[in-house]
C-alpha cells in the first residue's frame, strides 16, 4: 500500500482529525487508555524578511483525559530539522502554554502538560527511536522515591517523549512497533520522499484506519501538492539557515582571530614589561 509520509504538517494533520487515530496515537506512548481527546492544531507563520520567506506550519494540541479520570494537555511538535529558530520557537510556545488557564467542563483550570517530540533528525548521543523523558518525586532528606503526587508540582513540570524518524527500524511486534511503523523512513515510492510503500500487515483497526488516511494523502492529486509545496518552502528555508550559519561561524572565527592577536600582544608586553622590571632591579 502506498503511503503519504505522516512527518509533513498537513499529513499529520489529516492524520490527527481522526479521534480513533488521534487517541492511538496519543495513547500509545503514554501507555494509557485515552477516553475523550480534543485535539486543536495551531497555526504559526515564520516569516525571515532579509529573505523574503512566510512559512506556514501547525503545531498540535491535545486535550485528554485518561482512563483514571486524569486531564491533560499534549503538546506535539513536528521538527524536521535541527534550526536553533525552531528550538527557540517551540520553547517559546511551551512557556505561553504553561501561562495559559485551561476550561474543563466549564471549569477554570491549569493542566499538566506532556510533550511530544517527532524529530526528522537523529540525537547522536540517543540510539533509541522513542525516548520517555519522566520524572521522579525524589525525597532529598530520607533518599527515597515518592510515589504520590502533587498537582502543584505536575502544572509546573512536565514528561516528554521523543520519537526519532530516522531510528525506526522494521520490527512490527507490539502496539508501539505498529504505530512507528507508518513513520519508518525506508521504502520511499519517489525521489522526493514524500510517499512510500507499506508493507506490514494492516491487523487491527487503529493501524488500518491509519493507514487508509494516509493512503489516501498520499494518491489525492490535491493533497500531495499541499506536500510538495510544504517540503519545497522547508527546503527553502533550510537552504537559507545553512547559508546564515555558515556565515555567522566565519565571522566568529575572524572574532576569534582578533582576539588570538589580542591575546599574543598582551602577552608580548607583558614579557617586555617583565624584562624592563628585571633590568631596573639589577642597576
Amino acid at each position: 500500500m502506498i503511503i503519504a509520509n505522516p512527518i509533513y504538517d498537513t499529513v499529520f494533520k489529516r492524520m490527527m482529525e481522526n479521534e480513533r487515530v488521534a487517541k492511538f496515537f496519543i495513547g500509545t506512548l503514554l501507555e494509557q487508555q485515552i477516553e475523550t481527546i480534543e485535539v486543536k492544531p495551531q497555526e504559526f507563520t515564520y516569516t525571515d524578511e532579509l529573505a523574503g520567506l512566510a512559512v506556514f506550519r501547525l503545531d498540535f494540541i491535545a486535550t485528554v483525559q485518561t482512563e483514571t479520570g486524569e486531564f491533560k494537555k499534549i503538546l506535539i511538535e513536528i521538527q524536521k530539522a535541527k534550526n536553533h529558530i525552531d528550538l527557540m520557537r517551540f520553547r517559546h510556545y511551551l512557556g505561553e502554554q504553561y501561562k495559559k488557564e485551561d476550561t474543563i467542563k466549564n471549569r477554570k483550570t491549569v493542566l499538566p502538560i506532556t510533550t511530544i517530540y517527532i524529530l526528522g533528525f537523529t540525537l547522536p548521543e540517543i540510539e533509541t527511536a522513542c525516548l520517555k523523558v519522566e520524572r521522579n518525586y525524589k525525597d532529598l532528606v530520607n533518599k527515597r522515591i515518592l510515589t504520590k503526587k502533587s498537582d502543584f508540582v505536575e502544572s509546573l513540570t512536565h514528561d516528554s517523549f521523543i520519537v526519532q524518524v530516522d531510528r525506526i527500524s522494521g520490527d512490527y511486534h507490539t502496539r508501539l512497533d505498529k504505530l512507528l511503523s507508518v513513520f519508518e523512513q525506508n521504502n520511499f515510492a519517489d525521489d522526493k520522499r514524500i510517499t512510500k510503500e507499506f508493507s506490514h500487515p494492516t491487523d487491527t483497526e487503529d493501524v488500518k484506519i491509519l493507514t487508509d488516511i494516509l493512503h489516501h494523502s498520499g494518491t489525492n492529486l490535491e493533497e500531495r501538492k499541499r506536500i510538495e509545496t510544504e517540503q519545497e518552502a522547508w527546503r527553502t528555508v533550510n537552504a537559507v539557515f545553512a547559508d546564515k550559519e555558515k556565515e555567522l561561524m566565519q565571522k566568529i572565527d575572524e572574532k576569534d582571530k582578533v582576539i588570538d592577536e589580542k591575546d599574543k600582544m598582551i602577552t608580548e608586553m607583558a614579557q617586555q614589561l617583565e624584562e624592563l622590571q628585571r633590568k631596573l632591579q639589577e642597576k
